[in-house]
Order: C-alpha cells, then sequence, then structure tokens
C-alpha cells in the first residue's frame, strides 16, 4: 500500500514539474525559432551558404540564431518548422511567380 501512495506521489511531482519545464522550454524554443526566421528574411538577398535540415539554406551571418535554435528546440521539431517555413517559401514563390506571369498575358 504504501508503495503505491509514494509512486502516486511521484507521479503528480513529475507531471506538475514537466508541465512547467515543458511550458518553458516551448516558449524558449518558439522564440530561438522567431529569431532565426527573422535573420533568414532580414538576409535573404545574401548568398545561402549553411545547409540546415531539409535543404533549407541560410546565410553565415544566421549561423548564430541557427545554433540557438538548434539548443533550444528538439531535432524533430527543429526539422518540422524548416519544412513549414521552406514550404510557405516555396508556395509564396509560385504564387508571386504566377502573379508575374499573369500581368504580363493580361497586356
Amino acid at each position: 500500500m504504501m508503495a503505491s501512495v509514494n509512486s502516486m506521489r511521484q507521479n503528480s511531482y513529475s507531471t506538475a514539474v514537466a508541465r512547467d519545464v515543458l511550458a518553458d522550454g516551448r516558449a524558449a524554443c518558439y522564440k530561438a525559432r522567431d529569431e532565426f526566421y527573422a535573420c533568414l528574411d532580414k538576409t535573404s538577398g545574401s548568398t545561402p551558404t549553411e545547409v540546415a535540415s531539409v535543404g533549407l539554406l541560410y546565410s553565415t551571418d544566421c549561423k548564430h540564431a541557427r545554433d540557438d535554435y538548434m539548443k533550444a528546440c528538439r531535432p524533430t521539431w527543429v526539422k518540422h518548422f524548416d519544412r513549414q517555413y521552406a514550404g510557405k517559401k516555396r508556395v509564396k514563390r509560385l504564387l508571386d511567380k504566377d502573379t508575374t506571369q499573369g500581368d504580363i498575358k493580361n497586356f
């Protein structure tokens, strides 16, 4: 009986701690991610020289932000966020390309 009570206490303590830690970890991850992608947007005109996950290219100017991002987030999250970012950029490029071609066709 005593062992089950102790295990219940440990589970309740570990769950409460884990939620707090996870919330802080998520917030830190999102902040690092946003800073890295802001750097990417800011340096979009420069030549990409570094390769991130899923083929995402970035400038050496963003290397420090990328390192912070990799430290703050789980690798699976980084891969997921990189795919989302690359996909959104690809769609934006395609839409911009279609818009400019559509303008030329209307002349």
